[in-house]
């Protein structure tokens, strides 16, 4: 098995068919694509892929081999990225990723502890959605991050930093507006914006929440990012959740509101990939107290107790 028979695979699974997998990611012709396919289904012992009359869908055991196969391209990665920073000892650069908009509350106290630490290294910044934080991480792309706890992550390793509240966030001009807080049940009746596709592990907190408190959020709209999911939340007159860092963020048009009761909270971590030998990052991570404390000290924001 070579590496492009994996880089193939995953090709057609994410685009649903031969045909257009081979023309916009692979540029090679359908014939040819399918022979190398038919190559790893025999190679592997089992199919991997239902041949339908509009594209392909993956079997039960094709959508295990997607995500292991997604897996290894990222360790021939993060392989091939440690090697070159090895090369090129030379470099001396530090890089951060943050979700986004925590880089307003984290990024001076991370900083300064840089500084301190390795007063002339370059600091390379990333904002991206925590899954796509634990991918570039895993790349070897990034040293160090600010991301949510992510299931599907092989060789990272995640330092608790704070839980933060959740909030319900809704139309400046919503009938709820006049409340302090909004009681579980009043979500329950409202339209539900999820943010499900870029926070997998917020959408899984909610989702427990609500199961605890006895409501069901069925998501009828769903945001790429979270000014996305704000816009949806003014235009269709729902209400969405998100974590209490994300106020900064909000649009005029908005408001946030707190949950009534025992809010859930999300974990924020410090993710960083175990294979990293960076002396910068062991630092860095044997003064996250500091850093938390700096933080909990100096910031409007203030997180839950762990």
């Amino acid at each position: 098995m070579e590496l492009r028979h994996l880089r193939y695979f995953i090709a057609v699974a994410e685009e649903g068919g031969l045909l257009t997998a081979a023309q916009r990611r692979l540029n090679t012709s359908q014939p040819s694509l399918s022979r190398q396919i038919r190559d790893l289904e025999a190679e592997v012992g089992v199919k991997l892929l239902e041949r339908q009359a509009r594209g392909v869908a993956l079997t039960a055991a094709g959508r295990v081999f997607l995500d292991h196969a997604r897996l290894a391209l990222l360790q021939v990665e993060a392989a091939t990225e440690g090697a070159r920073r090895a090369e090129q000892p030379e470099k001396l650069a530090f890089s951060m990723g943050f979700l986004a908009g925590q880089e307003v509350v984290w990024l001076p106290h991370a900083l300064r502890i840089i500084r301190e630490e390795a007063p002339g290294i370059e600091i390379i910044l990333n904002s991206q959605s925590s899954p796509e934080l634990a991918v570039a991480l895993m790349r070897g792309k990034l040293d160090v991050a600010f991301l949510r706890r992510e299931t599907q992550s092989v060789g990272l390793a995640f330092k608790f930093l704070a839980k933060e509240p959740l909030i319900a966030v809704l139309p400046a001009d919503h009938r709820l507006t006049s409340r302090k807080k909004i009681r579980p049940q009043d979500l329950a009746r409202e339209i539900y914006v999820s943010s499900a596709r870029i926070a997998p592990v917020l959408h899984s907190v909610i989702q427990d929440y609500a199961s605890k408190v006895g409501i069901t959020l069925k998501a009828e709209y769903e945001g790429d990012t979270l000014h996305s999911a704000m816009s949806l939340v003014v235009s269709t007159g729902g209400i969405t959740l998100i974590p209490l860092y994300a106020q900064n963020m909000l649009t005029p048009n908005v408001v946030a509101r707190a949950l009534e009761g025992v809010p859930p909270t999300i974990d924020l971590t410090l993710g960083y990939n175990e294979t990293n030998s960076s002396p910068l990052l062991r630092r860095l991570l044997s003064r996250a107290d500091e850093l938390v404390a700096n933080v909990q000290n100096q910031s409007i924001i203030r997180y839950a107790e762990a």
